[in-house]
């Protein structure tokens, strides 16, 4: 058996002193993909960036069996940890080629890699992110974090606001990815689940409430339906929204 990569113990965040994870003890395989799931927010985004360091954090968090908690964000990057954040984040006003020099961490960027993952960017290397298409800027976002070697990769809804020829696209670069680094992944289109991850965490409330395989838990509908809101072989594959956060925590999730 493996060692995991990653490892959270009781790790709890707030964002502007308000409740947004509680209490989250997971880990995530040092091979393939671990999807990260829940009702739209129950605090999932919150996980990745409390990981990250982006937001106020208490608890454990080990990469690779060494303590990451007590780092900044930009130490736990330079650690190995990619970040694919979920609405993007390119650099509107700098080109492609920029946007990609930007994130290399050393002098052995993984070109060749990006340039056989992503050969629509190398033809618009020149071209203004901003001008792109949201399809495109993801690519974008995805080859920033490949372009590196990385421990881990933490991918949240890389499929959001796609066409499903561009999903397809997406999925099949997070599966090549995966062969190589293991991807903690937050995603909501549920076929993207079942073709990527083998294990599967699942949170409400800002809590974990299920561990297992991503496999069982999709092929069990009554289980998919009472903790993500759809079923297993919905085609909207869309989770419905947490219930009021009265009813779970009398403070506000993300």
């Amino acid at each position: 058996m493996h060692a995991p990569i990653l490892t959270v113990s009781t790790l709890s965040a707030r964002i502007a002193g308000q409740q947004v994870v509680e209490d989250i003890s997971f880990q995530v395989p040092s091979l393939g993909v671990t999807a990260l799931l829940g009702r739209n927010g129950v605090g999932k985004t919150s996980t990745i960036k409390a990981i990250l360091g982006l937001i106020e954090r208490s608890g454990e968090v080990t990469l690779a069996g060494e303590r990451i908690d007590g780092e900044p964000t930009h130490k736990i990057v330079t650690r190995g940890v990619g970040y694919v954040p979920e609405d993007r984040e390119v650099f509107a006003s700098l080109t492609v080629a920029e946007n990609l020099r930007l994130a290399e961490r050393d002098d052995n960027p993984r070109r060749e890699l990006v340039e056989k993952l992503f050969p629509d960017l190398v033809a618009r290397s020149a071209q203004l992110a901003g001008t792109l298409s949201g399809g495109q800027q993801q690519m974008v976002s995805l080859a920033r974090a490949l372009l590196n070697d990385n421990e881990l990769l933490l991918v949240d809804e890389p499929t959001k606001g796609l066409a499903p020829k561009i999903v397809a696209e997406v999925a099949e670069t997070l599966e090549e990815a995966a062969r190589t680094v293991p991807i903690l992944l937050v995603e909501q289109n549920l076929q993207v689940v079942r073709r990527l991850a083998a294990g599967a965490v699942v949170l409400a409330g800002g809590r974990v409430v299920h561990t297992g395989s991503a496999q069982a838990l999709l092929a069990d509908e009554e289980l998919t339906k009472r903790l993500l809101g759809v079923h297993g072989g919905d085609d909207s594959n869309q989770p419905a929204p947490a219930p009021h956060a009265s009813a779970l925590n009398p403070e506000v999730r993300q």
